[in-house]
């Protein structure tokens, strides 16, 4: 048992109580619900009653939340949204359903979608629903089962699976370098392509190297792959990771402007809630996850 039944409000009071709070009003409610006004109010009177706190106050003709009331909301649209995933889960994946999961662009293309092809043929039950998210959230305001994250171990509330570290390598334009440059402090003379979420890439990747200087400011990017395409059209040289570069320096259209490779100060890692219990959907995906990077690690 999960709990006492005294304290699981049924599911119509959660759904009219939710209704009310974003809406302010209960015949809005009652209207977006299909019911009465009067049974919205049954519903908010049985569910203060059952907690024995005040949820909702009327403040002229609007109904607002009291201050138990925002952070109770705010937990119950929650777990609405995760009886809905679960449902939708059941109905379309009845074996294991599905993995919502939040990655990085970068290294969602270039690295994770590339293997997904083998997660999918040993692990049939399992649907991967992927959306791009670029920094931290919070998962109990979300249907996300599980984030990729890059950078320390600093995203509150969550569980980690170290992945890997990120190397990246400077690359460029076939003709903006006759030669991958020998000295590092040389590629200061040359415009340098910037991303908006390692705002002290270059200054990090110089001091590794021994260089001092501050590298000059250029243009800004907020994902590798636009970056990567201003460097081909030689708009300057590019600080990539590894598996973003690869591509393009295979194909040609980008060459290495550097001799030198460094590891950045960030890792790579699937991130989960701690306090939300595990699917075996996520299971299956961390223990797969955990074998395609022991060979990196």
């Amino acid at each position: 048992m999960i709990a006492p039944r005294r304290f699981l409000p049924s599911i119509n009071a959660l759904l009219a109580f939710e209704a009310v709070a974003r809406l302010g009003s209960a015949t809005q409610a009652a209207q977006e619900l299909s019911l009465t006004q009067s049974a919205i109010s049954r519903q908010l009177k049985t569910l203060e009653a059952q907690l024995n706190v005040p949820l909702l106050a009327r403040q002229g003709r609007q109904l607002v939340l009291t201050e138990a009331g925002e952070s109770y909301v705010l937990q119950v649209r929650d777990v609405l949204n995760r009886l809905a995933q679960a449902s939708i889960s059941a109905r379309t994946n009845p074996m294991a359903g599905a993995l919502n999961l939040a990655i990085l662009p970068g290294f969602g293309m270039h690295w994770l979608a590339p293997r997904l092809r083998d997660f999918a043929q040993t692990h049939p039950e399992v649907t991967v629903n992927l959306s791009t998210r670029l920094h931290p959230f919070a998962f109990q305001n979300s249907a996300f089962d599980a984030a990729i994250h890059f950078g320390k171990e600093d995203w509150p509330g969550v569980s980690y699976l170290h992945l890997m570290p990120e190397t990246v390598v400077p690359v460029c334009a076939p003709d903006l370098l006759d030669a991958p440059l020998e000295d590092a402090s040389e590629i200061l003379s040359y415009p340098l392509l910037h991303l908006d979420t390692r705002p002290r890439g270059w200054a990090r990747w110089l001091a590794a190297l021994g260089v001092a200087r501050e590298p000059p400011s250029g243009m800004m990017f907020d994902q590798f792959s636009t970056m990567a395409h201003a460097a081909v059209h030689g708009l300057g040289v590019a600080l990539l990771p590894t598996f973003s570069a690869d591509p393009y320096l295979r194909d040609g259209q980008l060459v290495l402007a550097s001799t030198q490779t460094t590891q950045s100060i960030g890792n790579y890692y699937l991130v989960w809630p701690e306090d939300r219990a595990e699917t075996a959907a996520l299971r299956s995906f961390k223990t797969w996850l955990a074998g395609q990077t022991d060979h990196i690690l």
